[in-house]
């Protein structure tokens, strides 16, 4: 699957929920959520409510849904829970999931010591970043990427500015903002994320 095909299988529901209709059907974050396409895959970051919604997750969770999570998530949440820590990987239904650090570097939301998450998602082919709630941290300039979902809004996570300086690090061939929308930021972060890199990184305002 080409970055393109894929891009049309990206669907935003919201703050830093995404479904993404491939093979399989994976959600990242389900909050604020109408009942929609069952999951056949669900990863949480962390445990804020507004990441960890056990209420939103049922509305997409079938018996043999798997959420994978951090520690703290996971005691709130039922059925096949697995718990993973930045560093590690796991593979589900033929889908590569890396756990990655995501933490606030000047700011207490999100201490590095929680071992909260971002995701790295290897399906069919592309590599498909969530970062989690996050600032621009310095694992940021190893990782490898084809779609980058990156949050914009500041106040608990980076700005756009900061967004914009990660996109460059990373590299992605192609970023999509969030985390805005829904509890801080509006779409004018978004928009002034695509405009600070036109030119040097493609970016997909959903």
């Amino acid at each position: 699957m080409n970055i393109e095909e894929t891009a049309k299988k990206i669907v935003w529901l919201g703050h830093d929920c995404f479904r993404i209709d491939g093979d399989k059907i994976v959600y990242f974050d389900p909050y604020q959520i109408s009942p929609g396409t069952k999951a056949d895959l669900i990863l949480v970051t962390h445990e804020h409510f507004d990441h960890c919604s056990p209420g939103d997750i049922a509305k997409i969770q079938k018996p043999e849904t798997v959420i994978v999570t951090e520690k703290d998530a996971a005691k709130k949440l039922e059925g096949n829970v697995k718990v993973v820590r930045p560093g590690q990987t796991i593979d589900v239904d033929e889908i590569k999931i890396e756990a990655v650090p995501a933490y606030n570097t000047d700011k207490t939301f999100h201490p590095k010591e929680n071992g909260w998450l971002g995701f790295i998602v290897d399906m069919e082919g592309v590599r498909i970043y969530h970062a989690g709630d996050t600032d621009f941290i310095p694992e940021m300039n190893q990782f490898e990427v084809d779609i980058a979902l990156l949050p914009v809004s500041g106040t608990y996570v980076m700005t756009a500015v900061d967004a914009m300086e990660a996109a460059l690090a990373i590299r992605p061939k192609l970023a999509i903002p969030m985390h805005y929308g829904a509890i801080v930021g509006g779409g004018q972060d978004a928009k002034d994320f695509k405009i600070a890199l036109e030119g040097k990184v493609e970016v997909l305002v959903l």
